[in-house]
């Protein structure tokens, strides 16, 4: 019997897609339809979407991998992690408003986003350990990324779990703010950048990618040269400075 259940819901409002996590029941864990759900709607947002949010509803944002799944190897050990990869794919700016605690594969939720803005009594608690299984997916390269070799050591390897507080100091998420303020916090966010151009907007998401694999600052500084004078030389770019000036002017 095919299984239709609604895992993930989207929603669009002002250039807005706000992706939410809705497999309550099964706590938002790493299932084949919460996966496929997410996967495809990255898939489908549309060019009039210029910022994502994601969140999640539950006590719970994500509880890692699934406990049905989990007692024997898949026959594609790599689908489970093709809503990771669709959101880090996406090209525009994905924003992650954490409300609940983040437990074992769940936490590349957060990884996947650009920017992770979360709850006072959310948590990160990667666990893959515990249950004797080797990280995944890109794991603790995106680990290492946001809080360094010795954070990620002492988060998958020591099991040190993290408060929203603590993530913030290490630089695991971007900002903690009190329970009732995220959602407020994070549509406030994503509207600065819907506000903006969105083909400058994504160009600099591409150019941030790019420089990822740079480790020379002048080949660095050459790319975003050759972006920069391309943003120059677009309309946006002449309405922007032509706004600017009438503000200017008028004071």
């Amino acid at each position: 019997m095919a299984d239709d259940r609604k895992a993930v819901l989207v929603e669009v409002e002002d250039h807005v897609a706000w992706i939410t996590l809705d497999d309550v029941r099964r706590r938002n864990s790493l299932n084949p339809v919460l996966v496929g759900q997410l996967a495809e709607a990255c898939a489908g947002l549309g060019r009039d979407v210029r910022a994502v949010v994601l969140r999640a509803n539950g006590p719970v944002f994500s509880s890692g991998g699934d406990m049905d799944a989990l007692g024997a190897p898949a026959d594609d050990p790599t689908a489970v992690y093709r809503g990771f990869d669709a959101l880090a794919a996406l090209p525009v700016p994905v924003l992650a408003a954490v409300h609940a605690p983040m437990i074992g594969a769940g936490v590349s939720f957060a990884l996947a986003c650009d920017v992770v803005v979360a709850a006072r009594s959310a948590t990160f608690d990667p666990r893959f350990l515990d249950l004797a299984i080797h990280p995944g997916g890109g794991h603790l390269w995106r680990m290492e990324q946001r809080v360094g070799r010795q954070g990620t050591a002492a988060m998958v390897l020591f099991g040190d779990r993290l408060t929203a507080e603590e993530a913030e100091r290490r630089g695991l998420i971007w900002r903690c703010v009190e329970d009732g303020e995220l959602m407020d916090t994070a549509r406030r966010m994503a509207a600065r950048v819907a506000g903006r151009s969105p083909d400058a907007v994504r160009r600099a998401k591409a150019t941030m990618r790019l420089s990822r694999s740079l480790t020379d600052p002048r080949m660095a500084a050459g790319v975003e040269q050759i972006a920069q004078d391309w943003s120059m030389r677009q309309p946006a770019f002449t309405d922007a400075v032509a706004a600017l000036r009438e503000r200017v002017r008028r004071r």
